[in-house]
């Protein structure tokens, strides 16, 4: 008999029930997904997927101080679930004193929905969505170009019950729509694409509308140098480098003067003015429209994130505001080594306090006085340099010179070389925000909101062959 035939909370509490460690944790994560690809115009495959994952923290206090042992497991069976819980106790044992002990969380209200089955999606979540996509194909090979793409929703139902009486529940829907036009020699490739909860916010009409606008700027085509260029980021492309910077924003690291957090001659950069903007950049679990877990959900230890913080309230983080930096990512024992406030990392990042103008309006803005690139994505992003936080990547899909406030054409690919921190400090202009699609993290983050940000002099570092 499977564990999955039993309900989720019923297996937090038997795993419970069976553990002799001092302290545990048992985390159950019940997903589902549903998915739709395609290519030249058709749709090609479509599935839906279930599963569960078992996560069991065992503690165990010794004379040297508390140790604990972490097993996380899939298609755990009924017979299987003891020696799951035996294994983390085991694992407990075997490890020397945590580092990040602390007392596991108490005190926190249960989640009323505790004892309810799973949230779950299924196909149904497309059904206006797939309609409209077919139209969309219509309208695409009536105008020369193909669709190629994947939509994919995901719903994660997770279950936290700890031996100090913690019962709670998050259920978590994540939905990304990619979509790729290209002209039939294929020689032009122009992407979108977009997070949502539920694809009923998700226009596919107006997105191959937007790609054709794209493919039609790419007709001509300019070769340009590598060197420093007037760029527009658009939002996703703002998304993945503040992102990367945010994952950077370790309070221990920077303590330890190892990021570019770290003060010269010890201690931080909070308090700093990082952009003469008014930006400011945080993170809410209850923001609208991009919801994420109102209390930790720590799978593992590292960093400034703890299996003994499972279930520690969060609440909105300032980590920069009106430009200033306010905090930086702690867990309860980093803050404890650093003095910082307890700030754990939030699954949702928004970037406020720019003009309200559309990227379009952004492109009008611009005038005569050189060459400007507006970006579509980044990706194959990658660090450089720690202490600058100086990041690499390509351009893709779509580079595109602005002369006069308005498009003129496509220009080739470009490797650059940027630091985020660097880059809000240079930048001249922020416009409206919007939700957006990291393009290059959406495996791991998809709830952003940015704006395009105006930078005089993003660093093209050298010509790229890539599309």
């Amino acid at each position: 008999m499977s564990a999955r035939s039993s309900k989720p909370h019923e297996v937090v509490e038997r795993a419970l029930e069976l553990s002799r460690a001092d302290g545990c944790v048992v985390i159950a994560d019940e997903q589902s997904t549903a998915n739709l690809r395609w290519a030249g115009n058709a749709l090609t495959t479509n599935g839906v997927t279930r599963g569960r994952t078992l996560t069991v923290v065992a503690t165990v206090d010794g004379k040297e101080g508390t140790a604990s042992g972490v097993v996380s497991r899939s298609a755990v069976t009924t017979d299987e679930l003891e020696p799951l819980v035996r294994a983390a106790e085991a694992a407990a044992r075997g490890a020397g004193p945590a580092e990040d002990a602390q007392p596991l969380v108490t005190g926190v209200a249960a989640s009323p929905e505790f004892t309810e089955a799973p949230a779950e999606t299924s196909s149904a979540v497309f059904a206006d969505f797939a309609p409209a996509l077919g139209e969309a194909f219509a309208r695409a090979r009536a105008g020369g170009r193909e669709l190629y793409g994947f939509a994919n929703h995901e719903l994660v139902s997770t279950y936290v019950g700890t031996s100090t009486g913690l019962r709670l529940r998050h259920d978590q829907p994540n939905g990304t729509l990619e979509l790729n036009a290209k002209s039939p020699d294929r020689t032009r490739s122009a992407w979108a694409g977009r997070s949502t909860r539920d694809f009923k916010d998700v226009d596919p009409a107006a997105l191959d509308a937007e790609l054709a606008v794209r493919l039609g700027w790419a007709e001509r085509r300019v070769e340009l140098p590598a060197g420093r260029y007037e760029t527009l980021l658009p939002p996703s492309a703002v998304a993945d480098l503040l992102i990367y910077q945010l994952w950077s924003a370790s309070g221990r690291d920077a303590v330890e003067g190892r990021t570019v957090f770290s003060k010269p001659g010890g201690g931080t950069r909070v308090g700093e003015k990082l952009t003469d903007l008014p930006l400011t950049l945080r993170s809410d679990p209850n923001e609208p429209g991009l919801e994420s877990a109102p209390f930790v959900i720590a799978h593992s230890s590292g960093g400034d994130e703890s299996v003994f913080d499972n279930g520690l309230p969060l609440a909105g983080t300032e980590w920069m505001r009106e430009g200033e930096l306010r905090h930086l990512t702690t867990s309860r024992h980093s803050a404890g080594l650093t003095g910082l406030p307890v700030a754990p990392g939030i699954d949702n990042v928004i970037l406020d306090g720019g003009e309200d103008r559309s990227l379009d309006e952004m492109v009008a803005n611009t005038d005569h006085r050189g060459p400007c690139l507006l970006l579509t994505c980044l990706w194959y992003i990658r660090e450089v340099d720690p202490a600058s936080l100086l990041l690499t990547g390509l351009t893709r899909d779509g580079v595109y010179l602005v002369e006069n406030g308005e498009v003129t054409g496509e220009v080739n690919n470009f490797r650059f070389n940027e630091t985020p921190v660097g880059l809000l400090g240079r930048v001249t202009e922020a416009g409206r925000t919007e939700k957006t699609l990291p393009r290059e993290w959406s495996d791991w983050f998809t709830r952003a909101a940015m704006p395009a940000l105006r930078v005089p002099d993003f660093n093209m570092s050298s010509v790229s062959q890539g599309v």
